[in-house]
């Protein structure tokens, strides 16, 4: 028979009473705020996934207010795709609420490449024109739909997706994010553009192919 003694029996109510305190990993992403509002301090380093809150008496109503995304950015990169973000970034209001927006304005034929968003679940919504949506899973499963003004996507948290489109006029989406700061993994740029350069010999065995095509490949991505 095994008898308790107080002591370890106060021990593990110690420890169960931690471990439902404690956060847990998946929640740590972008933590709950704290207090009414807390506009990022961006010339302060970024810390426990925020920044620091600037004093109260330096806020304005300005810090809630995003003028960004009402424009069109310059089509300037070989994908025929610019996305104008709405993130923690540029928009300091947003620190420690979990939420940023993108704008993506895609020319005729152009691509807003495979990527994927490490911190943040996207949901969006085509306001013009005609794009292919599509995601992969991490079983290598493809889903994609053809969506036109008004229709609202969702892509899952980390899984490789894009939008391509199929139009014959400009297309443009705005996205949503559940993080201030959702990330982006480009992966032709992280793969073919990366500083320093990912050694050819990594991308010609993981492609298949030889060095030519790798270095044809990477040309393409100077810009």
């Amino acid at each position: 028979m095994i008898t308790s003694s107080p002591s370890l029996l106060l021990f593990c109510l110690t420890v169960s009473l931690l471990l439902l305190l404690l956060p847990l990993p998946s929640h740590c992403a972008d933590p709950d705020p704290l207090q009414d509002l807390c506009v990022a301090d961006l010339s302060a380093s970024i810390s426990a996934n925020n920044f620091p809150c600037k004093p109260l008496s330096e806020v304005t109503s300005d810090d809630f207010v995003f003028d960004g995304l009402r424009k069109q950015a310059n089509f300037t990169d070989a994908f025929g795709v610019t996305v104008t973000t709405g993130n923690v970034l540029s928009f300091p209001g947003l620190n420690t609420l979990g939420i940023a927006m993108n704008r993506v304005d895609i020319e005729p034929g152009g691509i807003n490449p495979p990527h994927s968003h490490p911190r943040a679940s996207e949901i969006g919504i085509v306001i013009e024109g005609k794009i292919l949506a599509g995601i992969v899973t991490t079983e290598n499963v493809y889903y994609s739909k053809v969506l036109t003004a008004g229709q609202v996507f969702v892509i899952p948290r980390g899984l490789v997706h894009f939008q391509l489109n199929v139009g014959r006029k400009k297309a443009l989406t705005f996205t949503a994010f559940n993080s201030h700061l959702p990330g982006s993994t480009v992966l032709p740029l992280n793969l073919f553009a990366a500083a320093p350069s990912i050694p050819v010999e990594v991308l010609t065995k993981t492609f298949l192919v030889d060095e030519d095509a790798i270095n044809n490949i990477k040309s393409k991505f100077v810009f």
